[in-house]
């Protein structure tokens, strides 16, 4: 059999077949092909990766990844193509009325394959620094679930932000309409918590495969009572099937409650980065950055491989397709060295950790095409350098954008 690529050598880690050894994987077309300790068959091109990490392609749950349409958007194809990064689902930024300017503007000319949390309210995050869901009128259950049902190719849930910040005195009305809409629809809620509103309260609502976003966030109702301890009522939730996601962002992850957590028992199931205009240069630079700060801390690599890959795909209703290296699913994967060092890593209150791991992206196969970081730099500068506009805009930084009112 003539293959069309070869990774030879790596070590090759799949928590979906429980696969944590030096193997050759081969990919036909757009598929993988063949995977074992030796491949003999001849291919159009070998790629040798030995010392290196081979997984399948990492996959990045919250994000937001609508620009010109929401004000903390960016473009982000090259960025993730260049960290590993195979699959991104934008959390929230599109509802029913503007989910297919997202799907024709956005997901349809990437190469990354860019899936959607459909918000509950009818226009997503289109102006993020106002809440969202004062106004119950933005809510339309029926809408959302047509839309996700209609283009059910690219959307896997229904976002909803559950802080007092976005609902103000509604408490947990919009969640509680969230979830009618993905009953309708059959898909899972992704919920934002935050200062203001129980969470509790919040879980009491939620069905397995429901999913907590900003897990280890500092801001207030979070995971940990009054002593630093868990909530019984999250280890129940966690029981139930519900899922705990980082969202790290520039505002949830606080090194003290990951810490905290970690001491008492409790991983969350899946990393995620919450990259947007805000969060992008600092504190979080990418899925593999933010997963860095997790190993550091105290969770072993195939914990963070699982998080990121196979965790991850159950999470949006993907498993099938994504998150693993079984023989005939997409050929989506990920390779990294892990550099040995002395690395600060930074949390969204300024703490700095000190580490002696970084886990650094050296090649990403999507679909059975190769990229490497170096080819995709300059355009992962120019994105940068939007994401960088957008977020002096929205913080009215004048000066900086060299305009004088």
């Amino acid at each position: 059999m003539q293959y069309d690529l070869i990774l030879r050598g790596a070590h090759v880690i799949d928590p979906s077949q429980k696969l944590d050894e030096i193997l050759d994987v081969a990919i036909i077309d757009n598929e993988i092909a063949a995977i074992s300790k030796s491949i003999s068959d001849p291919a159009s091109r070998e790629i040798q990766l030995k010392g290196k990490i081979l997984t399948p392609g990492w996959i990045d749950i919250h994000a937001h990844l609508y620009p010109g349409s929401t004000t903390w958007g960016i473009h982000a194809d090259a960025h993730y193509l260049s960290t590993g990064v195979t699959t991104a689902v934008d959390a929230g930024s599109a509802g029913w009325s503007n989910l297919s300017g997202f799907i024709d503007h956005i997901v349809a000319p990437s190469r990354t394959q860019f899936l959607s949390f459909v918000h509950i309210c009818g226009i997503g995050l289109t102006y993020g620094p106002l809440p969202e869901m004062t106004d119950l009128r933005y809510a339309d259950p029926e809408r959302t679930a047509f839309m996700i049902e209609h283009f059910a190719e690219h959307c896997v849930g229904v976002k909803v932000r559950q802080g007092k910040d976005q609902v103000g005195d509604n408490e947990v009305i919009p969640l509680q309409k969230a979830i009618h809409a993905a009953e309708l629809a059959k898909v899972p809620v992704m919920v934002h918590i935050g200062r203001g509103v129980s969470l509790p309260q919040i879980l009491d609502l939620l069905r397995p495969r429901d999913i907590i976003t900003h897990c280890y966030q500092g801001t207030g109702d979070g995971i940990l009572d009054e002593n630093g301890l868990i909530l019984p009522q999250v280890f129940k939730a966690r029981s139930e099937g519900i899922f705990f996601d980082v969202g790290h962002g520039v505002g949830s992850f606080d090194y003290g409650v990951a810490k905290q957590a970690i001491e008492n028992r409790f991983v969350s199931d899946v990393i995620s980065t919450d990259l947007h205009a805000h969060s992008w240069d600092k504190p979080v630079a990418s899925l593999p950055q933010t997963a860095s700060k997790l190993l550091n801390i105290g969770i072993n690599l195939r914990s963070i491989v699982a998080q990121c890959t196979t965790n991850a795909a159950i999470a949006i209703g993907r498993e099938d397709n994504l998150g693993t290296l079984q023989v005939g699913t997409v050929a989506d994967l990920a390779a990294f060295d892990i550099i040995e060092g002395t690395f600060d890593f930074i949390d969204v209150r300024g703490h700095v950790e000190r580490g002696k791991h970084l886990i650094e992206p050296v090649l990403c196969i999507r679909s059975g095409s190769v990229y490497e970081p170096d080819e995709l730099l300059s355009e992962v500068q120019e994105d940068i350098a939007k994401a960088k506009f957008q977020k002096q805009l929205n913080s009215k930084d004048w000066s900086a954008l060299g305009w004088n009112p």
